[in-house]
């Protein structure tokens, strides 16, 4: 049964007091405020209210968009450029992005703002966790992962964010069928990621076993893609679904 997007996660007063205690692990991520502009400053404190979602919180796509679509999620959406691109080509389509770092979700929300799109949402928070904690098992359609922190010096590697466990804990999430697309422009981290997906047994590569993917017509190159491009940097994609055979 899907529980009411106002329904706590936990039950008594405090919405985590009951919440299964997390394992502790290293972040993918440091928090840093960054230079946030005037605007998106305001669009944080005018906007957030409007389009974000509260972590305390289940979430209920129903409820919340008012209707039954395929629902995706793109972690870490930097400035929202993709996301908010994707959400307007697709309007039968809604959208979840998750960002620890206020200028970035500010320049989304700003973007949202302007495109008058009401098929996104937002959570300002840890995307681990909000994939644990509120999304439901087997509900999403997709889930993107464009350009990761790629950690590059090996005393930092740890931190990646794609790694087995996160692998498992994102094919829970997908139902039937549902595509795990990440891309990055760091080659020995596209190397890693192959290997931990192909390491699911529920997830299947859309290419073939061992290679990347082409970019889809759908994932616009960013200025950040664009600009890694012209340095000779390379872009690898990788598109793998949930075997619509396995069982949830």
């Amino acid at each position: 049964m899907a529980l009411d997007a106002r329904q706590q996660v936990t039950e008594g007063s405090d919405p985590t007091e009951n919440a299964k205690p997390l394992v502790k692990r290293i972040r993918s991520f440091v928090r840093r405020q960054g230079r946030i502009t005037p605007g998106q400053s305001k669009a944080l404190q005018d906007l957030l209210p409007r389009f974000g979602l509260d972590p305390a919180y289940a979430f209920d796509a129903g409820e919340v968009f008012g209707r039954t679509a395929p629902l995706y999620v793109e972690i870490g959406f930097g400035d929202g450029e993709t996301l908010a691109h994707l959400a307007e080509t697709r309007p039968e389509h809604d959208f979840i992005g998750i960002e620890v770092h206020p200028p970035g979700v500010g320049h989304l929300l700003l973007e949202l703002e302007r495109r008058g799109l009401k098929n996104v949402r937002v959570y300002a928070q840890d995307a681990v966790e909000m994939l644990e904690r509120c999304i439901p098992e087997a509900s999403l359609a997709g889930l993107f992962v464009f350009f990761p922190d790629p950690w590059h010096k090996k005393r930092h590697q740890k931190r990646r964010l794609i790694n087995a466990d996160f692998v498992k804990l994102a094919a829970r999430k997908l139902r039937p069928g549902g595509m795990l697309h990440a891309a990055t422009d760091w080659e020995d981290y596209a190397r890693q990621m192959l290997d931990v997906f192909e390491a699911c047994s529920t997830l299947k590569n859309t290419c073939s076993p061992g290679r990347f993917s082409e970019r889809p017509a759908y994932r616009p190159e960013t200025k950040f893609e664009r600009r890694g491009q012209r340095l000779g940097h390379g872009v690898w994609d990788l598109i793998f679904c949930r075997d619509a055979s396995e069982g949830y």
